[in-house]
């Protein structure tokens, strides 16, 4: 994707959590910035089960996307120094009243995750969940991400799986075959005037890592548990579904260049 698409697609994007900021995250701010448990994805699925994450005490993070920036405050609490960053204004608003309310405080940088300006190798974790990992194009957020990263720093995003996306239909609720091809996909554009996202196969997202210098450690399959209900707002999968077959995955990398 050349620089001028790589704006476009922000500059699409940007317009979208806008209005997705004011219809419901802003409002879901406070309930995710109080949880006491670090959970991810769309049936927050605790941190105690993944073990993904490493020791944080004292670690620098940076998060790519934060949106409302939740995860951070969730890294903050545990000791962590996350610098969390967005292209959106409205999402960066909300978490700088979400900071003043819980005083839970780290620094908010408005930016592109393709692009952040922030100092070359000073973070010792890069995470996305849901942020850069779906919303920038692999090729460029990967590798700023590694350039952000020190020598053996990690590098942990969550985002949809192939599998969900293959069995995507084009009114956005999953079914139970394949309704898309897996070769050629990368950019999926919104038709009516929507945001931007990347979805790629698991052969491409290990050629784009190990194109940027890292090693794949771990790749979670995340299911669904047995209690998970359907999501109140991205309900395009059901728990059942979920249960069967991975909605999401966690990638861990290891930056050793």
């Amino acid at each position: 994707m050349s620089s001028s698409e790589a704006t476009e697609a922000a500059s699409r994007n940007r317009a979208l959590w806008t209005r997705l900021n004011a219809k419901f995250a802003d409002a879901n701010a406070r309930a995710q910035w109080a949880r006491e448990e670090i959970g991810w994805g769309l049936w927050s699925i605790p941190e105690s089960d993944v073990r993904v994450l490493p020791e944080l005490e004292g670690l620098d993070v940076v998060e790519l996307g934060c949106g409302t920036a939740y995860v951070s405050s969730w890294l903050a609490r545990r000791g962590a120094r996350p610098v969390a960053l967005d292209v959106t204004p409205a999402q960066l608003d909300t978490a700088r009243r979400m900071q003043a309310q819980t005083g839970i405080e780290f620094a908010l940088v408005e930016a592109d995750a393709v692009a952040t300006g922030l100092p070359d190798a000073s973070f010792d974790l890069a995470i996305s969940e849901y942020g850069a990992s779906i919303w920038c194009d692999p090729e460029l957020w990967i590798r700023e991400a590694a350039r952000l990263l020190r020598s053996r720093g990690t590098l942990l995003f969550l985002c949809d799986s192939t599998l969900l996306t293959l069995c995507g239909a084009d009114d956005d609720h999953v079914q139970e075959r394949l309704v898309r091809p897996q070769f050629g996909m990368y950019r999926f554009e919104d038709a009516e005037g929507g945001g931007v996202e990347f979805h790629l196969a698991h052969g491409e997202w290990i050629r784009i890592l190990r194109d940027n210098g890292f090693v794949v450690e771990q790749l979670i399959e995340v299911q669904a548990p047995e209690d998970a209900a359907t999501h109140e707002i991205y309900d395009y999968v059901t728990p059942e579904w979920g249960r069967r077959w991975p909605a999401e995955e966690i990638w861990k990398a290891r930056k050793w260049s």
